[in-house]
């Protein structure tokens, strides 16, 4: 059985900017030094920082078909989970020390949160807590194939005290990182033709009809989504991976394939204690998309198809959140974007088939050979000018 990956659209914001949007918003004083209750804020260099969620997620599984009006047996998880918590602590099992900046309730749901958090080892200095904060939950129902049929969100406290206030706390953190994690969204097709309706303000855009997509190859439905992906990118949007169940994965972004590059002062080379960035450069060299142009790249779209690979599903949960976490973990080590998104992938394979979120561990050698698997079979769809 193929992945399924949720999807990924990551927004990597330039501090300087995000900061100075914050301020306007919000009414902070400006710092040079910041504090925190009078204690010098800890943060290693070169690490990221993930603005975000931590939501305790309950999941029920039925053990046979559902039916209206009555209790159904099954099995019920308590799986710490959010969007941005998953990133991050995926980001640390391959060996990084990702930088929280969210929001607890001193309650049991923040009490599982924050007990796992610690033990991780991560910091929790930027992490809220506060007796009137009641900790986001989900319930999610998943039918008999593992699938979400229904879910309840319970997430207001994020937008309520996830302040700009509280973030520009941080802001010489912020500045420090390599990385800037703020805005995440998932778009599958459906969801990217929703996205770029909304952000051209019109209904010029319209899904694929599902008995239409089952015989089209993957050049042809990149040409139908490739108007939309464009209106992301002219947006603003850096990158865009829009991922297509068992067709797999497409990487759109302007310029060309060596653009959004780590720069060398930034980078620390933590994930799996140095082994990623030399094992996925000796399986993967960067120089494979060398010769492609750089120039006008505010006219230039470059796109690149990649493969699925085979897995085990047992949830799908968590494998979009995966696969920004390994893309984002292999950017900081010093990877480029062709290598960063393929170890995304090879991660995200290794998240649908456990019940968690995200696994235990991860297998280096495994992640390796299934990153070689997945670079090699990327193909370029399109690289010329959009003009």
């Amino acid at each position: 059985m193929s992945i399924k990956c949720i999807s990924l659209n990551c927004h990597l914001t330039d501090q300087e900017s995000y900061l100075s949007r914050l301020r306007m918003e919000g009414s902070i004083r400006g710092r040079t030094q910041v504090e925190l209750r009078g204690r010098k804020l800890e943060h290693e260099d070169g690490e990221a920082v993930i603005i975000g969620g931590m939501v305790l997620d309950i999941h029920a599984t039925p053990s046979m078909r559902a039916n209206p009006g009555t209790t159904t047996p099954g099995k019920v998880y308590y799986v710490q989970g959010g969007v941005a918590r998953n990133i991050a602590e995926c980001m640390s099992k391959l060996g990084a020390k990702p930088y929280m900046i969210s929001a607890l309730g001193f309650d049991m749901a923040g009490d599982l949160l924050l007990k796992q958090w610690k033990s991780a080892g991560l910091t929790t200095e930027g992490i809220l807590k506060h007796k009137d904060i009641e900790t986001p939950v989900v319930c999610n129902i998943f039918d008999v194939n593992g699938e979400v049929a229904a879910g309840v969100a319970s997430v207001e406290a994020l937008e309520k005290y996830l302040t700009p206030d509280w973030i520009l706390h941080f802001q010489s953190i912020l500045l420090s990182a390599p990385v800037l994690m703020v805005t995440f969204a998932s778009p599958n097709e459906d969801e990217l033709i929703a996205m770029a309706n909304a952000l051209s303000g019109s209904d010029v855009f319209h899904p694929l009809k599902e008995n239409h997509k089952k015989n089209i190859s993957v050049i042809s439905l990149f040409q139908m989504l490739k108007p939309a992906i464009w209106v992301l990118l002219e947006k603003g949007i850096r990158v865009v991976l829009v991922t297509l169940g068992s067709n797999g994965v497409f990487l759109c972004k302007k310029g060309g394939p060596s653009h959004f590059k780590m720069p060398t002062e930034k980078t620390n080379r933590c994930g799996f204690d140095g082994q990623l960035y030399r094992t996925i450069m000796e399986k993967c060299p960067p120089s494979r998309y060398s010769g492609f142009s750089e120039l006008d790249r505010s006219s230039l779209l470059f796109a690149v198809h990649f493969p699925t690979l085979p897995a085990s599903v047992v949830r799908l949960t968590g494998a979009g959140d995966c696969l920004v976490g390994g893309t984002l973990t292999s950017i900081c080590v010093g990877l480029d974007i062709m290598q960063s998104v393929s170890v995304g992938i090879a991660v995200a394979k290794a998240a649908v088939e456990v019940e968690a979120n995200v696994p235990s561990t991860f297998s280096l050698s495994a992640i390796a050979d299934d990153v070689k698997s997945v670079y090699s079979g990327a193909k370029v769809l399109f690289h010329q000018s959009m003009l």
